[in-house]
């Protein structure tokens, strides 16, 4: 397709997006539109490229690694959380709600440990509003008129400018981010660095004399901001959805809580390694993540002369994959269109991954807190079904399944009722 005067060339189906993140590996670079070179200038890890993104990112995986995400300490962090939503739908006493905020605020508890070392009270009104303007900056790169910054050259945009909005929104991300820093620089460097922000701060001494270092304050301003955003929005969709679907389809429901009692029974402590003896609850959850497909698509930009599907596709082109399309695709989906978790169960029950299910992405820009959101997502969700039975508020005769687009997208707001098991 055509933006202006540049070409974009759009991956359909899983064979094309697999050639090109996987066996090409042509697309390590982020496509990055004039607005956000200059609003971003090639920082953080979402929006940068080149040796920038290599050493910020491989720093992002190794610290969180540390910090024991998809391990044990933060297996703590999300039972608590999951405890606490437990005891938020238990006070509701089965009355309708809308769980978006009480979910968001969990997730982004966990992230918020991890990277500032500390979290949020609930109605804390510093998160949902942070939240937001991080989203307004990840919604916008899927906005029309951001397709507009790929039209006039480079100079045009300086002209044009940023939208209000999305700079009002980076403008307070920043500012967030910075007065965390300061917060942590008031403390002092610790040998026993408890946060990423801790272990960042650490690095930044230990390279000041490396002429290739990247490790600044600048780019630690843009990482936090590029943690939390990503960490937060899509687990916490990724839950809203859940929610959503099974007050849909009630016999799916019925039989993720049959499993649950079955092999658990109601007073066990969910923890990950659960998902091993719960196939068909672990299936539910990826079906999820498959019929939702909240990143719709990515942009990346080749760093090479690649074949993909026989076409040749030059260096420089614009690349949109386009992800769902992978995960709705007949040849690897027998019933695409429909929900249903028997596509990750084989036929003896077992839980059976496809490889066509790439809703963390793939290649070198695989999302870099799967591990995490795998983890969130199977305790929080059996947790939850271990001790109610979520269902539409009377007189609701269908649940709106309806999708907002977006570059993330998302279910339409929505209430729903939680009845004590």
């Amino acid at each position: 397709m055509q933006a202006g005067h540049t070409p974009i060339i759009v991956l359909n189906g899983f064979q094309a997006v697999k050639e090109g993140l996987i066996t090409c590996e042509g697309l390590s670079e982020r496509a990055i539109t004039p607005l956000f070179e200059d609003l971003i200038k090639n920082r953080g890890v979402i929006f940068s490229n080149g040796h920038v993104w290599k050493q910020q990112r491989r720093f992002g995986l190794t610290t969180m690694r540390k910090l024991g995400m998809g391990k044990s300490m933060a297996e703590l962090w999300v039972q608590e959380q999951a405890s606490q939503l437990v005891e938020y739908f238990a006070l509701q006493k089965g009355r309708p709600v809308d769980p978006w905020e009480c979910l968001l605020h969990s997730v982004s508890s966990v992230i918020c440990k991890a990277v500032l070392g500390h979290n949020f009270s609930f109605g804390d009104k510093k998160i949902p509003e942070i939240y937001h303007s991080m989203d307004d900056i990840i919604q916008y790169v899927a906005h029309p008129l951001h397709f507009l910054y790929f039209v006039p050259p480079k100079w045009m945009s300086r002209i044009i400018g940023p939208p209000r909005k999305l700079f009002n929104a980076f403008q307070a991300a920043i500012a967030f981010a910075k007065e965390e820093i300061r917060n942590h620089e008031k403390k002092g460097r610790s040998d026993d660095p408890q946060d990423f922000i801790d272990f960042y701060l650490n690095q930044m001494d230990k390279s000041k004399d490396d002429p290739t270092s990247t490790y600044n304050e600048g780019n630690l301003t843009i990482s936090i901001t590029d943690l939390i955003g990503s960490g937060v929005d899509t687990t916490a969709i990724s839950l809203y959805w859940t929610l959503l679907y099974m007050a849909a389809y009630p016999n799916i429901q019925a039989n993720i809580q049959k499993e649950l009692d079955d092999v658990l029974g109601p007073s066990h402590v969910i923890c990950y390694d659960d998902r091993k003896k719960l196939p068909y609850t672990n299936a539910v959850i990826h079906e999820v993540l498959r019929f939702s497909s909240i990143i719709s698509s990515t942009f990346r930009q080749c760093t090479k002369d690649m074949v993909v599907q026989g076409f040749l596709i030059k260096k420089g082109t614009i690349v949109s994959v386009n992800l769902r399309t992978a995960m709705f695709d007949p040849e690897y989906w027998e019933t695409p269109d429909q929900f249903n978790p028997n596509h990750f169960l084989d036929e003896d029950g077992n839980f059976s991954c496809r490889e066509a299910f790439i809703s963390f992405s793939a290649g070198h820009r695989v999302c870099m807190g799967e591990q995490l959101a795998r983890v969130e997502l199977f305790i929080i969700v059996s947790s939850l079904f271990q001790a109610f039975t979520f269902r539409a508020p009377e007189g609701v005769q269908e649940m709106n399944l309806n999708r907002e687009m977006g570059f993330i997208v998302r279910p339409h707001r929505y209430t729903i009722c939680a009845t004590p098991r």
